[in-house]
């Protein structure tokens, strides 16, 4: 009976962890690890230089899944409607997925989405998410939604990490915000 009970617990803790997105274990005050990813803005192709973007000021790097779904679509249009804020802060956002990064250039400059307000980055076999430990746990070839603020330093000032897509863009403007101060 009590290996019975063992083996129900153990099956039970594993199936949580599979169920729970994995979480961002790089801590403010991290350097952020640097990388290059080829990006769309309002559908066109560049490549996007993280060190480039934080000789400019601040960057909000936001992780999401895949675009055109149904959370990455609420999160990318929330960055785009307060996107002139974090342009006041002089703060740079991109928004980096390996999910479905053959439809990024459209994603960019649709209305409903990024309006062609800010650059989405494809992060083909998840490399970088790999790097920021942004991988989502229930399926890993896709990025997590995990949010962070970068200082101009390279330093990790913010993380947020959470599925549902409505606070992110709260959470790294304030962080933001607070940086200028």
């Amino acid at each position: 009976m009590k290996t019975l009970t063992a083996r129900i617990v153990a099956a039970t803790l594993f199936l949580a962890v599979l169920a729970s997105p994995a979480s961002a274990t790089l801590k403010v005050g991290d350097k952020a690890p640097d990388f290059r990813a080829p990006a769309f803005l309002a559908g066109k192709p560049f490549t996007f230089k993280l060190a480039k973007a934080l000789k400019k000021g601040p960057v909000v790097l936001y992780f999401f899944p895949a675009a055109h779904t149904s959370g990455c679509n609420v999160e990318a249009h929330l960055f785009s409607v307060a996107i002139d804020d974090f342009k006041a802060a002089h703060a740079t956002v991109i928004g980096v997925t390996a999910g479905n990064t053959d439809q990024l250039a459209a994603f960019s400059g649709e209305t409903e989405h990024c309006s062609g307000k800010f650059p989405v980055a494809a992060d083909t076999g998840a490399a970088i998410a790999k790097q920021y430990d942004a991988i989502l746990a229930q399926k890993p070839e896709w990025s997590n939604r995990t949010s962070y603020v970068i200082s101009p330093a390279g330093v990790i000032v913010h993380v947020y990490s959470d599925l549902n897509p409505n606070d992110h863009v709260k959470q790294t403007l304030q962080a933001v915000q607070a940086l200028a101060k």
